[in-house]
């Protein structure tokens, strides 16, 4: 699996963003609409119901030869069989969760400032979650850094990377011309009625990108 290429359409399935569709639901249209990974992210479920929903949504992305992470979570990734894990700047250090992998699990960081990025190309992460670049409704309490902290922290990374917070199909093109190797959004995939469409809107939008 080519990472960079993997990162290209990152979609963070959202319970309450995507309600009344079940996460499995959400995984499964955007993934028809050409999602290149799936995040499971959920703080509120038990790790037994994560654990499941892992499973279900993993099965998914292999059949659809996708990228599948599980955010924050380093056991449920691990038990579940998940290609890796995304860890945030209070979960487990990226160089500690290193040492309980296997090869080839891939693991990402959250990197919300020039030291944050820093930080996460010397625990040796795979790749680099950036952002909030814009506001974003699904998580009210992100920092904003706007294009210049994206470019700010991209800069500094020899990792792939893949920007986050507020992103749309009007605005990706701007924000791929930071350099990064990809898009997460949440609510402008798995928020929207038809979540297949407008997983085929975003991903039209970052072939245009394409250098």
């Amino acid at each position: 699996m080519n990472l960079r290429e993997a990162l290209r359409l990152y979609v963070i399935l959202d319970r309450k963003a995507g309600a009344p569709r079940s996460l499995e639901e959400q995984a499964r249209a955007a993934l028809a609409g050409g999602a290149t990974a799936i995040q499971l992210r959920d703080k509120e479920m038990t790790c037994r119901e994560l654990y499941e929903a892992a499973l279900r949504v993993g099965e998914l992305c292999r059949a659809a030869g996708a990228l599948f992470v599980v955010n924050d979570r380093l056991d449920v990734a691990l038990a579940s069989g998940a290609d890796g894990v995304h860890l945030g700047s209070e979960d487990l250090p990226s160089g500690v969760a290193r040492r309980f992998v296997p090869k080839g699990f891939v693991i990402g960081a959250s990197a919300h400032s020039v030291g944050e990025g820093r930080l996460a190309e010397e625990e040796g992460v795979d790749y680099a979650g950036i952002g909030a670049v814009f506001p974003t409704g699904t998580k009210v309490s992100a920092s904003v850094i706007g294009l210049d902290g994206l470019r700010a922290i991209r800069r500094v990374l020899s990792v792939p990377s893949v920007a986050i917070g507020g992103i749309t199909p009007d605005n990706a093109a701007e924000v791929m011309a930071s350099g990064v190797d990809g898009v997460a959004v949440a609510s402008a995939v798995v928020g929207k009625t038809d979540i297949r469409a407008a997983a085929e809107r975003m991903a039209e939008r970052l072939s245009v990108t394409r250098n």
